[in-house]
């Protein structure tokens, strides 16, 4: 659910100036260029049962933070000035209470994961040069979501990646250790239970 929805602008910015857009949420920064993302229904619902899952795990164990696309990252050396949104990212905890600056506008570290969430009108070879671009960056470890065919191909830094289909397991133990989740679980809501706060 990103890359590119339209030209860029003609206009430049700086990242500074993407902060005090009334709605700068929804661009990235690339060049000095406003990217818009791209969205769709499909591909939020993805995004948001990713973070829902994410969070249950964070709540629990208390050592990763999760983050929407809401958050923008600036941590690409050769391009200070650029600014990504992935769709949902986990930081460890202790790396975020090491930031020199407690509330920066900006994330100034890699995330330890970051999920993309392909859109329909997303290109596939601009999805790979992202992925590409965040693998150069430093990010250990992406997963790349694909709603059309229910599958999360998985990009560690240091080896191949990975295609997992529905009925395959998906871990991050070096993030989040513990954490299992059948990949199509990141495609369905999760039934309502009483605990859920919808009881009938």
């Amino acid at each position: 659910m990103t890359l590119l929805a339209s030209k860029p602008t003609t206009r430049t910015y700086t990242p500074e100036e993407l902060l005090s857009l009334p709605n700068g949420n929804s661009f990235e920064l690339v060049g000095g260029h406003l990217v818009e993302k791209n969205v769709s229904l499909e591909s939020s619902n993805v995004e948001a049962l990713f973070a829902f899952r994410f969070q249950a795990y964070a709540m629990e164990r208390g050592i990763v933070a999760v983050f929407p696309s809401s958050l923008g990252y600036r941590c690409f050396r050769d391009e200070p000035d650029k600014v990504r949104r992935p769709d949902v990212t986990v930081v460890r905890v202790e790396r975020i209470a090491a930031l020199p600056e407690p509330n920066p506008g900006f994330m100034p570290i890699v995330p330890d994961l970051a999920v993309e969430v392909v859109s329909p009108n997303d290109i596939v070879y601009e999805v790979e040069e992202k992925v590409q671009e965040y693998l150069a960056a430093g990010f250990p470890l992406v997963w790349v979501a694909h709603p059309k065919t229910r599958t999360v191909t998985v990009h560690p830094l240091s080896d191949r990646p990975a295609i997992f289909t529905a009925d395959d397991e998906l871990t991050a133990e070096s993030v989040m250790p513990g954490f299992r989740c059948k990949v199509a679980d990141f495609f369905s809501a999760p039934a309502a239970t009483p605990a859920d706060g919808m009881r009938t």
